[in-house]
């Protein structure tokens, strides 16, 4: 056995707890900016300022990297060749989504049950883009495990939901977070194709959040004019780490899925997103959106459900194409 098989467990292994802790992290942003919501008096506005701290933090870091300013080069010569599609470049809109919801929702849903919506959107959503394929990820087929998993998902947050329906929380506010979570599938594929073209993590997860902030930057001013300025900016510090939480993830998962794979990932960050959420809803509950049964076997049931769809039969692993900065693919 040569040294690089036997370390191999357990660099995967160390990039698996990685993974789950990225996933906390995400758990833990929700409650962050959901209060940034708060006291800001909305939404789109916290939305903005996480993601506009995120740009300026990525912005100053490219300043010191040259190798991240020759990976935006890269992919600007891969769009205006037409190599790339220029939609990868907005990858970040879609963040922008759940930042915003996260600000919208996530106070009254409690963190927890937003988790679980979340969930059931990737799941949903990265069986679709697993079949359509996107770039230079091979099309994956729609089996049973796949389909049973993205059922399971929805059933997750149905179960979830059911001691809350005469509550103050309706039904439609889950609408945006499942949304939101297949945007996420869809960020995370193209974020990784933006990657691959940059040679550079940093240049992927900078032009990610421009994108997110130059849509939330509009969204603001027009909240701005209709609803009339936000009160004072909060003191407190702890409420601006949105920004650097959601850098740590996009960052991380381009890091870290070449070791581990988009599945196992994809995986590692749920739990730990849930587990976090359970935790947070449990310990310090948000308002009345306290933790209950529903919620925990929610959560539990979207956990499987993922597991489930990750199911694969030995001899039909279809490999990814790997695409270099150059543009040519190979499996």
């Amino acid at each position: 056995m040569s040294h690089e098989h036997a370390v191999r467990p357990f660099v995967t292994t160390a990039a698996l707890v990685c993974a789950v802790v990225a996933g906390a992290l995400i758990a833990v942003q929700a409650r962050i900016n959901g209060e940034l919501a708060v006291e800001v008096g909305g939404g789109v506005i916290a939305a903005f300022i996480s993601f506009g701290i995120g740009t300026v933090l990525c912005a100053l870091a490219l300043l010191g990297r040259r190798d991240a300013r020759a990976g935006l080069g890269r992919i600007r010569s891969a769009v205006r060749d037409r190599s790339m599609s220029p939609w990868f470049l907005f990858g970040g809109v879609a963040g922008a989504l759940m930042v915003t919801s996260q600000g919208l929702v996530a106070p009254v849903l409690g963190v927890a049950l937003f988790t679980v919506a979340i969930v059931g959107g990737q799941a949903v959503g990265s069986l679709l883009i697993d079949r359509r394929g996107i770039g230079a990820m091979v099309p994956k087929p729609l089996t049973l495990p796949r389909v049973l998993g993205a059922v399971l998902a929805v059933a997750a947050v149905i179960w979830a939901v059911s001691d809350r329906v005469r509550g103050d929380a309706p039904w439609w506010l889950l609408l945006l977070p499942l949304v939101a979570g297949t945007g996420m599938s869809w960020q995370q594929a193209v974020n990784g194709q933006l990657r691959q073209r940059a040679g550079s993590v940093l240049a992927a997860t900078f032009v990610s959040f421009l994108a997110g902030t130059i849509v939330l930057a509009v969204a603001a001013g027009i909240d701005v004019a209709v609803m009339g300025a936000p009160p004072a900016l909060p003191s407190d510090p702890v409420l601006y780490l949105g920004g650097v939480i959601g850098i740590a993830f996009i960052a991380g998962g381009a890091a870290i899925v070449p070791l581990t794979g988009v599945l196992l990932f994809g995986l590692a960050t749920i739990a730990g997103q849930l587990t976090a959420a359970v935790l947070l809803d449990a310990l310090l509950p948000v308002a009345d959106a306290g933790l209950d049964l529903a919620t925990v076997g929610g959560a539990a049931l979207a956990i499987a459900a993922v597991g489930v769809a990750s199911i694969r039969r030995p001899g039909h692993l279809a490999p990814e194409r790997v695409t270099d900065s150059s543009g040519a693919s190979s499996p």
